[in-house]
């Protein structure tokens, strides 16, 4: 794949299309995400761009569903809003989606940082200074708020 010849291909509008379709055939892309991939093989940022208009238009690619199926997923795995909101910065969504997904996200974040502090460090809240600083870098790691690290390590809910 390292050829001259796959860098002076031409490529047609369908080409683009198809590539795209088949990378959200397997999962949802941010289009910023989704563009990278593309123009990494190559494929003209025009067309690129012309691309994913349409594909946004016949709503096959959606910021709004990738970021709903992207904080689903990290809070399943443990993750807060902190963290995700960095992530999802990174991937290419604008804020404004980032914030309403996340209000919308039937996730009750504060539950679920008391859950992922028990199960890394048992049901007892820390005893002393030097365990609860720990305690609160991993919860902070994780990338739930202050207040959510606070009342987790309080055993509050």
């Amino acid at each position: 794949m390292s050829g001259g010849a796959e860098e002076e291909k031409e490529f047609q509008a369908a080409d683009v299309r198809r590539a795209a379709m088949n990378l959200l055939a397997r999962r949802e892309y941010a289009r910023r995400e989704l563009a990278a991939r593309l123009a990494a093989r190559g494929m003209p940022d025009k067309m690129i761009d012309q691309t994913l208009d349409a594909l946004g238009r016949e709503n096959l690619q959606s910021d709004d569903r990738f970021a709903e199926a992207f904080v689903n997923a990290r809070a399943g795995r443990g993750h807060g809003p902190v963290r995700i909101r960095i992530e999802l910065e990174q991937k290419g969504v604008d804020g404004e989606t980032i914030e309403r997904v996340l209000t919308d996200a039937e996730v009750d974040w504060q539950a679920l940082a008391m859950d992922v502090r028990r199960k890394r460090f048992g049901p007892s809240p820390p005893g002393s200074f030097k365990e609860r600083a720990r305690q609160a870098r991993f919860l902070q790691y994780r990338g739930f708020a202050s207040e959510h690290v606070g009342r987790a390590l309080a055993g509050e809910d």
